[in-house]
């Protein structure tokens, strides 16, 4: 068995990749891998466990591949950095899975690059298995989302604020094609190179856009959609990704960089986990519009490419970008009428009814998760577990009758609405144990995780938010 990959990014943007090598890992130990993505990616997963795992970590390259640190740019908190990159990743090339769908296979962890600005290029066991298992429930609950293929322990220590032991992320993707990626392209104000990029990514994630009158304004309309549908699932999950710079937005519609990531638990719009967003930039709340703003920062950069004349450029870009939030209204709308079991409800009628309710959760604290599980024995008649989350009851019966009036679907509401979500505490209880290299705890949060949607006898820990008084102190940081 061995691997076969492209090296598709860097022989046709040679711009933006500096060839690079893994750092050597001392003594390597496989902490987790991703059988049923293995198998979707056409790789034997006892090769993988075996004479694979220098391919996990870098340090064996496959024939044909030509491990890379790609370039990009981005508006991190709102300013400009014009040269960021992979400090501290490789992508090692492209594979075709088993459905003929183009992967990117990329590593986290392995290295200092030409892109590190003074950083160790390093990562901890600890944020490398925390995106693996956010990331695959993410997946689990249906949100695009770049996937964990596996975690290695290099046996070298990683220091923080304490020593901590070092790991290797392997992750696949559909690409790590970023806004800040054309950033980069159009800061070098190398105008074939931008469209190269952008013809690049045409043919790579949205080939509509390919006969349209105007290709470029078809592919950034193609990015928006993909956008506010990314965004609304986010919302209606309750994820808060922590660190929506332009350099974490895909060009795909997948989620990345599972940096300061968490799940919300009481609802709350102003919801903030992340160490590094004192000012709540990216709060739960304002993912919409944050994306919105990415998005016009994309714009900018695809300008040269819509039109000669910069006026008529930047009109077609707002015509555009008005489109965005209809895309993310629909989407959202959608998605609730599905969680409140009313998919045949007039959308204006839904919307309404979440607003209601969303503010009620607030005012009273109400777990997200919980209160939409809940809701569905309400509709099977038993409204008391639902009920006793809420300080004004009669305001709240009031919403009920009505909302069950409409007759709503309970069935529909359990196959969108999950049990187990990573519940923060439970998140940082395996990462815990995992640094002291007990793995039973990460393995049984990943069962949980794993069929979100389906209540299992034994798993009702997994199902409930955390303490109160750790939830009101919980911050989560990047890794770096």
């Amino acid at each position: 068995m061995s691997i076969a990959l492209q090296d598709r990014f860097v022989r046709d943007l040679p711009e933006l990749a500096v060839r690079w090598q893994a750092e050597p890992a001392p003594e390597p130990r496989l902490l987790a891998l991703n059988t049923v993505l293995a198998e979707d990616l056409g790789l034997d997963a006892d090769w993988l466990r075996g004479p694979g795992l220098g391919v996990l970590l870098g340090t064996a390259v496959p024939d044909g591949a030509a491990p890379a640190a790609q370039a990009y740019a981005g508006h991190q908190f709102g300013g400009f950095v014009p040269r960021l990159g992979d400090g501290r990743a490789l992508l090692l090339g492209e594979l075709t899975d088993t459905a003929g769908r183009v992967r990117d296979l990329h590593l986290k962890g392995s290295g200092r690059t030409p892109f590190a600005r003074g950083g160790d290029g390093l990562a901890a066991v600890g944020p490398m298995l925390r995106e693996y298992v956010i990331s695959e429930a993410m997946h689990a609950l249906g949100v695009p989302t770049t996937r964990a293929l596996a975690v290695v322990a290099t046996g070298r220590p990683v220091y923080r604020e304490t020593e901590l032991p070092g790991a290797v992320l392997a992750r696949v993707a559909a690409s790590h094609l970023r806004v800040g990626t054309f950033q980069y392209a159009a800061s070098t104000g190398d105008r074939a190179l931008l469209t190269r990029l952008a013809d690049h990514a045409i043919a790579r994630h949205h080939p509509g856009a390919t006969d349209a009158e105007h290709r470029y304004v078809a592919l950034f309309d193609a990015v928006i959609a993909a956008q506010a549908q990314l965004v609304a699932r986010w919302m209606l999950v309750g994820f808060v990704h922590g660190v929506m710079n332009t350099d974490n937005m895909t060009i795909s519609g997948e989620t990345i960089d599972y940096g300061p990531c968490a799940f919300m638990e009481a609802y709350d719009p102003e919801t903030v986990y992340s160490s590094i967003d004192s000012w709540g930039r990216y709060a739960y709340g304002n993912q919409p519009s944050i994306t919105l703003w990415n998005l016009a920062r994309f714009a900018e950069a695809l300008l040269p490419l819509f039109d000669e004349d910069l006026d008529e450029a930047i009109k077609l870009a707002e015509a555009s970008l008005h489109a965005f939030q209809g895309h993310y209204d629909r989407a959202w709308a959608t998605g609730m009428a599905d969680k409140l079991g009313l998919p045949d409800v007039p959308r204006d009628v839904v919307s309404g009814l979440a607003t209601e309710a969303l503010t009620q959760l607030q005012q009273s604290q109400v777990d997200f998760t919980s209160f939409f599980r809940r809701l569905s024995r309400a509709a099977r008649g038993d409204a008391e577990p639902v009920r006793g989350e809420f300080i004004d009851l009669a305001a709240f019966d009031d919403w009920l009758t009505r909302w069950r009036a409409l007759e709503p679907a309970p069935d529909l509401m359990d196959r969108v609405n999950p049990v187990y979500i990573p519940r923060n505490h439970l998140v940082e209880e395996a990462l815990t144990a995992a640094n002291g290299g007990e793995l039973g705890p990460f393995q049984a949060l990943m069962d949980a995780v794993g069929s979100p949607f389906e209540e299992r006898a034994g798993l009702d820990r997994y199902a409930e938010p955390g303490r109160k008084e750790f939830t009101a102190s919980f911050r989560t940081f990047c890794g770096t």
